[in-house]
């Protein structure tokens, strides 16, 4: 059963050589970016279509074993007044679950304003909409883990 850490504690705890998966758990998708070894670098990696908890997990699994994941950084969807809402209830719910199927170290990381920003950042490089809504989550995972890397660094 894993953890929730604090994001220094979580990288206390990874071996030589592992890497971070970053999530970004919404209801109807779920977005992955990987880090790289150094843990200097997130790279969106891909949108998981969720259907049931258990065929996420498969697709989750291989990915661990695949790419060396040692830690999971989660967005939590905070309230911009610093509360949790329901939102957040999903996620921590969410997260339970994983727990019950991984034994690797997992830590939060405020999301606020992550979609938005990776939104406005598509926009202005006069991405479709299509490809918006293609690219979205996975984008988002990516600025989650991002932002959480560069806590660690410093």
């Amino acid at each position: 059963m894993s953890t929730v850490e604090d994001i220094r504690a979580l990288k206390a705890k990874l071996k030589n050589r592992q890497r971070l998966l970053g999530i970004d758990p919404g209801t109807k998708t779920i977005g992955l970016a990987l880090s790289d070894f150094t843990l200097v670098i997130a790279t969106p990696m891909e949108t998981i279509r969720r259907k049931k908890f258990t065929t996420d997990i498969i697709r989750l699994k291989e990915i661990v074993e695949q790419h060396n994941v040692g830690g999971f950084v989660i967005g939590l969807p905070i309230n911009m007044d610093g509360s949790e809402g329901p939102r957040c209830q999903s996620v921590r719910a969410f997260v339970r679950n994983l727990g019950q199927h991984f034994d690797i170290p997992m830590a939060f990381w405020d999301e606020r304003l992550s979609t938005a920003s990776v939104e406005r950042t598509l926009i202005d490089a006069d991405v479709s909409r299509a490809k918006r809504a293609q690219v979205i989550d996975k984008m988002a995972a990516s600025y989650i883990l991002q932002g959480a890397l560069d806590a660690i660094r410093y």
